[in-house]
């Protein structure tokens, strides 16, 4: 199967991406990346939809300033655009409770043109990921072995499901029995993550950031599985091991729900333990050997969307230390005996004691807004994708940006950026002390809008004239 199509298969599409050009004229050869050795390093993901279909399409640019037209590689698009460094660029792609085609790309060595990789890869499904040395790794959490069913109910005990991406060596490798990706039970019991936490519950992963040699990843209590909430005390079956006393009446019964508000039969689903939040510090990149530090200051730390579990686990550019940061998102749960009483909130782990120390930051004094996404900038500087309403609301957006400087505990909205955003790209790019962004909107044509995280000014950049949509902008040198 061939992906790499030229631009100028797209001309049956549309004809409003028809010239090809590679930047404007009023693009500046001093701008950043005109050092780099490649004369358009930056890699702007793009969808171009014409009378009767949409295509991908991955464009090169000079600099991020200007405007450029669609043009370059015709792809499936992605889930997830993943940078890889400045040299790949991955297409990773979650499907819901299926594996996904992940694709990846590079810099033709004489060309200096942008190519996709011969290699396939069918990802087991995800709901986090993260970089670790020359891997890209996913995660999620799944029915183990059916060795290991319950011998009472039969029920199967749930385990992390990790997969591993070799970017340099273009190698896929899983925890999984199946070798394709496709989402197959775990064989090693070291991946079991029933009471992973001594509560009896089971956990997912948000975020996996490495710092030296180790992982930082939240652990993000689900509740009790079917295995864990049918465990009993006595023999009659009748005192419930991990059902919190008055919580009886929170195991289903009877299966039901859609998509990832899914629930079984027997269980107890999400956490009894909604005011606090783990995280866990594991020696290296195969998750089984860890250590467990835990506060009452904030809730579990992750952004949620359906069933993607988002990173607010991130460490500094020195590596000194890994803040921690909690949409408090348990406010939402149905049930007041699993709403969180903890407003969102900042902590922070020290990465020389692998412990929490005395930080902390109540965001919620700072804007009753509530807090999906986050991504480190550098420095004490992260940017935030903020709802346009409290994260209780049933009418709220993620429409807004924000930047939260940990030193001054200052939360500063992204000013300068259009009425009518309708969206944002999955991932900013950092250069320079900036953030550069893909912006949507409602009319007009996308662009990348360049953050000052000291003021919070964002300027346009570079408009895409004639896209549709901009997922994500990177660098390939």
């Amino acid at each position: 199967m061939n992906n790499i199509r030229l631009y100028a298969a797209l001309l049956a599409v549309t004809a409003s991406a028809a010239a090809i050009t590679s930047c404007s004229d009023d693009a500046s050869a001093d701008a950043p990346g005109a050092a780099s050795g490649v004369s358009s390093p930056y890699v702007i993901a793009t969808t171009v939809t014409g009378s009767n279909a949409t295509a991908n399409i991955l464009t090169s640019a000079e600099a991020l300033e200007g405007e450029i037209r669609p043009s370059g590689l015709v792809n499936d698009g992605a889930t997830y655009w993943v940078f890889h460094g400045r040299k790949y660029l991955y297409a990773l792609n979650y499907h819901q409770g299926e594996s996904g085609t992940t694709y990846s790309y590079v810099r033709n060595s004489t060309t200096g043109k942008l190519e996709q990789r011969a290699k396939e890869y069918y990802v087991t499904r995800f709901t986090t990921y993260g970089l670790y040395d020359n891997y890209i790794m996913t995660t999620s959490s799944g029915d183990g072995n059916a060795a290991w069913a319950d011998p009472v109910t039969g029920y199967l005990p749930q385990s992390f499901k990790v997969s591993y991406l070799d970017v340099d060596n273009e190698t896929f490798t899983s925890n999984t029995v199946a070798a394709d990706g496709n989402d197959a039970s775990v064989a090693d019991k070291g991946y079991i993550c029933e009471n992973f936490l001594g509560n009896g519950e089971y956990v997912t992963l948000a975020g996996l950031e490495q710092v030296g040699s180790k992982i930082y990843s939240a652990a993000v209590p689900m509740g009790l599985s079917q295995y864990g909430c049918q465990q009993f005390t006595d023999d009659a079956r009748t005192q419930y091991k991990w059902v919190r006393q008055g919580y009886e009446d929170l195991i289903k019964t009877e299966s039901g729900g859609t998509g990832s508000g899914a629930y079984d039969k027997d269980e107890l689903q999400w956490t009894q333990w909604p005011d606090e939040c783990w995280v866990a510090v594991f020696a290296d990149k195969t998750l089984k050997e860890k250590k467990l530090i835990k506060t009452d200051k904030i809730s579990y730390a992750c952004g949620r969307n359906k069933s993607q579990y988002y990173q607010m686990v991130w460490a500094t550019d020195d590596g000194r230390y890994v803040y921690v940061i909690s949409p408090s998102y348990a406010k939402t749960m149905a049930d007041t005996r699993q709403q969180t009483t903890l407003p969102a909130g900042v902590v922070r782990i020290d990465t020389s004691t692998e412990d929490f120390d005395d930080y902390y930051c109540n965001l919620e004094q700072l804007s009753p807004n509530g807090l999906m996404r986050s991504w480190y900038i550098g420095g004490d500087s992260f940017l935030f994708l903020m709802y346009d309403a409290p994260i209780t609301s049933s009418a709220k957006t993620a429409n807004r940006l924000a930047v939260f400087n940990a030193s001054s505990k200052t939360l500063t909205d992204v000013t300068g950026l259009p009425s009518d955003v309708s969206g944002f790209g999955s991932t900013p790019y950092m250069e320079g002390g900036y953030a550069y962004v893909s912006v949507n909107t409602a009319s007009g044509y996308p662009a990348v809008w360049k953050i000052d995280p000291a003021t919070g000014a964002a300027v346009k950049a570079l408009t895409v004239n004639g896209a549709t949509t901009v997922t994500a902008v990177g660098r390939i040198d």
